[in-house]
Order: structure tokens, then C-alpha cells, then sequence
């Protein structure tokens, strides 16, 4: 193995990839410009829709309650829902989102009050839309308070004071810091994001630099050079790592820029809230030092990526059949990543040795601002070892005759 043969492998790849618009693409703009600006453009829409739903007074309709005018008329004049006529097909029109909740009163509900009898109240909403959990949430209120002056009333009555039936409370308090709040809420995005695209980096530069070669006719004039074969294999799997961290570590860079603009760009783009107050958007914080020690994680993982891809890819025979090879992969690197962002799934040493979800639970608790040192070696050196066969693997490929020159 010499060095300079690979270095000149390398930059002649590097010269060559630099000259490819749709891997620059992939590469560069995609990571830089791309996914940064339509995760601006998503979480821009998804917070006016939230914040419009929200804002917007719901429609409910009433069945019952011609007997309780107090409960009825106090529910009508509360003003933050809408009553509209009730009709018969009050649950199509639920489903329809046309009407966002129903509100059912039992019958004789002012006289249970009035006279110490228990009485249920039944809401009727779409379970898992936003406006009619709005619309629930609502009426829920509406109702605690008017059982609050309620129960005040009964104890006045009683010559009682109103915290005689709730002698204590019960308040939350987060102790948390920032960093760890912010990593639990959004820590599991941020590796597979960088998993993702560590891997879609390395797949147009794995695909042109093996099938994209067989295509092209010149696999055999670099076969012919006096470069020993290893040589040859390192050479392009590191153009191919390069391709990977490059489209990783751009990302990262457009990301935290993102971000930091992101909370005034929103601020600026909603503008005052209702009342004329205006709603302060703020952004999750993570550990900047966890952020850079993930990176520090999908380095071996871009490693495993880059050889696998490299073999995978030398079976084919056309840049169209390595894309075919290499497509499902992605599915094989979404799938343990996901896992990895599922609630109550933690780290352990059994988990630790499973390639790609190891990775995603510990960058969760990286991002956090903690540290397990044991299982960070652990997960290094086992997916380092990974790396390593994946790496051998590809080595051995380029000196079949039978693969290079498959037909």
C-alpha cells in the first residue's frame, strides 16, 4: 500500500466528482440550502396553521339543556365557542369537520345541581384533529371553571371557605436544564438527519466511481495502471468518505444557522398575537459540544456507509442498476434511526452493538448533555469494527475479476 498512488487516486476523484453537477448537488446544495430552508419553510407553516386553529373560535353544537338555562346561557356567553343550530346529523358533520365538538347535557342539569345530585356532561369531538382538540379543550375549561363556582357557592352556602375541598395543590416545576429539555424534545431528529445524509452523500459518488466507470468504459484503463489494487480502493473510498462528512458536516453549518435566525424569522413573520401581545417564539437548545460529539459519532458510521456502498455498487453494471442496488438501502438506514427517536426506547449494551440505532439513542443523550462514556466507546469501537469488515469486504470485491467485469 503506498500513500502517494492513493493520494493520486483520490484528487484525480476529486477533480473528476467536482466536475459532476448532480453529485455537487447532492453534496452541497441539497444539505446547505435545501433541507435547511424547507425545514424554515415547514416550521414557518405549521406554526401559522397551529396559531390560526388556535386562534379561530370553534363551532360546537348543544343537545340537551333547554331544562338548564344557567349551565346552557353561561356556556353561550362565555365567547370563546361558537353555538350553532343542533341537528340531527350532528356526528357526520363532526366527521365532516364542519362542526369541531357537541356538547351533550343530561336532562333536569341545573336542578342535579341545585340539588346536590351528581350529573355527567358528554363532549362529542374528532379524536386527533387539531381544531376540534381546540374545540375540546375549550368546553373542558368552560366546564372546570363553572364547577369551581359551583362548589364556591355550595360552601358559602355552607358558611365553608372555597378552599375547604382543596386544602393543597399540586404544582410542576422544571429543574431541567435547557440543553437536556431541548435534547429530549428534538434529539433524536438531529442524528437521523445526519445519518441520512451521510449516506445519500456517499451513494452518487459510490454509484460513478464503480457502475459509473463500468459505464463509461474506463474501468479497465484504470485497472491497467500501474497502481496496486488496494491502492486503487482507497483512493475512491476516501473521495467517498469525503463526499459523505462534506455533506454532513454542511448541514450542520446551514443548521445552526438555521437556527439561530430561525426564532427571530419566525418572529418577525407572525408578527402580534391575539390582544396585541406578541408571541415569542423559542427555539430548542442543545449542547454544543453533544452536537460535535454526534459528528464525532457518524464519522465510523460514514465509514461503513462509504465501503458498503462501494461494493454494493461495484455489482452493478450500469449507474441505472446500482441505483436500483443501492435505493432499498435507504429504507435499511431510516428504519433503525426511527427506532431510535421512539419514546422509552434507551440505550444499553445490547443496543449498543446494533449499527445505526446505537448511533441514533446515544446522540440523543449527546445532544442532551450527557455523557456515557462506556457506551460511547463501545459504540465507537464496535461500529469502527463494522467499518473495518465493510472496508475488507470492498477490498476484496475489486480483486474479483468475475464482479469488476460482471456482464
Amino acid at each position: 500500500m503506498k500513500w502517494r498512488n492513493i493520494a493520486t487516486i483520490y484528487f484525480k476523484e476529486l477533480r473528476d466528482l467536482l466536475r459532476d453537477r448532480r453529485t455537487v448537488i447532492s453534496m452541497i446544495v441539497v444539505p446547505t440550502l435545501i433541507m435547511p430552508g424547507l425545514m424554515l419553510v415547514v416550521g414557518l407553516i405549521s406554526y401559522r396553521i397551529v396559531n390560526e386553529a388556535r386562534s379561530t373560535v370553534p363551532t360546537i353544537m348543544v343537545i340537551g339543556g333547554d331544562d338548564s338555562p344557567l349551565a346552557r346561557g353561561a356556556l353561550a356567553a362565555v365567547g370563546k365557542v361558537a353555538i350553532v343550530p343542533n341537528t340531527s346529523d350532528w356526528k357526520q358533520r363532526i366527521a365532516d369537520k364542519k362542526v369541531r365538538a357537541v356538547v351533550e347535557f343530561p336532562a333536569g342539569f341545573d336542578a342535579a345541581l341545585k340539588n346536590g345530585e351528581p350529573a355527567a356532561i358528554k363532549i362529542y369531538h374528532y379524536e386527533g384533529e387539531l381544531r376540534s382538540t381546540f374545540a375540546v379543550n375549550e368546553v373542558r375549561r368552560f366546564f372546570t371553571d363553572y364547577l369551581d363556582q359551583v362548589v364556591a357557592a355550595r360552601l358559602a352556602g355552607r358558611g365553608l371557605p372555597a378552599g375547604f375541598v382543596r386544602p393543597f395543590e399540586v404544582r410542576a416545576e422544571n429543574v431541567a436544564p435547557p440543553e437536556k429539555v431541548g435534547g429530549n424534545v428534538i434529539g433524536g431528529i438531529i442524528p437521523y438527519f445526519f445519518l441520512l445524509l451521510s449516506f445519500t452523500g456517499a451513494m452518487y459518488p459510490a454509484m460513478d466511481l464503480t457502475a459509473g466507470e463500468k459505464e463509461r468504459g474506463t474501468m479497465e484503463m484504470i485497472l491497467c495502471s500501474p497502481v496496486a489494487r488496494v491502492d486503487l480502493v482507497l483512493g475512491k473510498f476516501f473521495m467517498v468518505l469525503t463526499a459523505s462528512l462534506t455533506t454532513v458536516v454542511c448541514s450542520l453549518l446551514s443548521m445552526g444557522c438555521t437556527f439561530l435566525a430561525g426564532g427571530a424569522l419566525l418572529n418577525n413573520a407572525l408578527g402580534d398575537g391575539a390582544g396585541g401581545v406578541t408571541r415569542a417564539v423559542t427555539l430548542p437548545t442543545l449542547d454544543p459540544l453533544g452536537v460535535l460529539a454526534v459528528i464525532g459519532m457518524v464519522v465510523p458510521m460514514a465509514v461503513l456507509f462509504s465501503a458498503v456502498l462501494l461494493t454494493v455498487s461495484l455489482f452493478a453494471k450500469s449507474f441505472k442498476e446500482a441505483q436500483t442496488y443501492v435505493s432499498p438501502l435507504v429504507i435499511l438506514i431510516i428504519l433503525p434511526a426511527v427506532v431510535g427517536m421512539l419514546p422509552g426506547v434507551e440505550l444499553n449494551a445490547r443496543l449498543a452493538l446494533v449499527p445505526i440505532l446505537n448511533v441514533s439513542l446515544v446522540s440523543k443523550e449527546l445532544v442532551s448533555g450527557v455523557w456515557h462514556w462506556n457506551y460511547l466507546g463501545l459504540i465507537f469501537g464496535s461500529t469502527c469494527v463494522y467499518a473495518g469488515v465493510a472496508l475488507a469486504l470492498a477490498v476484496k470485491m475489486f480483486n474479483r475479476e468475475d464482479v469488476i467485469f460482471r456482464t
